[in-house]
């Protein structure tokens, strides 16, 4: 009688399953939330809805770009948690003295505030730090230049959020002009930034991460072209 019988084959979990599409599905999540919020802000007629959702989609961003992040260490959470906070912190300095930045105000779109500054820009500095580090990463040049081409990828992006940022109430500028200092500030804040990013002890490759700026630099700009 013949063997019929074959080796036992355990059975591949769905996590594992499902793995190769994550990447796919995160982008098309970010991709669908952020085209209805282009959406909403420039053509439904009613922005002060979608304005509101602003720290949802910031919140739903960050989810979405640390759930591929890999090695959640000591020194990572230190990274998140220095970077969160000298960003809040810089922000409450700027508010209250101009310093920094320049005279500005943050309105009510980007939720609840802790001294005047939104709790959620400590997260969104952590954000955009981690993700233009990524992205510069990819690119084989002495860690230093870096840094610096980071920084700048984070003020060339604050060059288009900024006037968004005034038209939908994130915040706004004395006098209504954005001055020079609030981009040398973001570049000299950003660099030192970016210099710990380069030097810490943290895992270094997150597939979602370059897309996630890419995202975000399409939207703003978009809208920016618009306004």
């Amino acid at each position: 009688m013949s063997d019929t019988t074959h080796p036992y084959q355990p059975a591949i979990p769905l996590q594992q399953r499902l793995k190769p599409y994550a990447l796919a599905a995160a982008l098309g999540v970010l991709a669908i939330f952020h085209a209805v919020g282009f959406w909403g802000l420039l053509f439904s007629g009613e922005p002060e809805k979608f304005q509101r959702l602003t720290p949802m989609n910031l919140l739903l961003t960050n989810v979405l770009l640390f759930s591929f992040h890999r090695r959640w260490n000591a020194a990572f959470v230190l990274f998140a948690l220095v970077i969160m906070t000298v960003g809040f912190f810089a922000e409450v300095l700027g508010i209250h003295t101009g310093l920094l930045f320049g005279d500005y105000a943050y309105g009510k779109s980007l939720g609840i505030k802790l001294l005047d500054v939104p709790l959620l820009i400590g997260l969104n500095w952590l954000m955009l730090v981690y993700t233009t580090g990524h992205l510069v990463n990819m690119i084989d040049m002495h860690w230093l230049v870096r840094a610096l081409v980071a920084a700048l990828l984070m003020v060339g992006l604050d060059f288009f959020l900024e006037p968004v940022a005034v038209a939908f109430d994130f915040w706004d500028w004395e006098g209504g002009h954005i001055p020079l200092s609030n981009f040398m500030g973001w570049l000299g804040l950003s660099f030192l930034f970016q210099l710990y990013f380069q030097k810490a002890p943290i895992y270094k490759q997150n597939r979602l991460a370059p897309y996630v700026y890419l995202v975000q630099a399409v939207f703003f700009i978009s809208i920016w072209t618009l306004l």
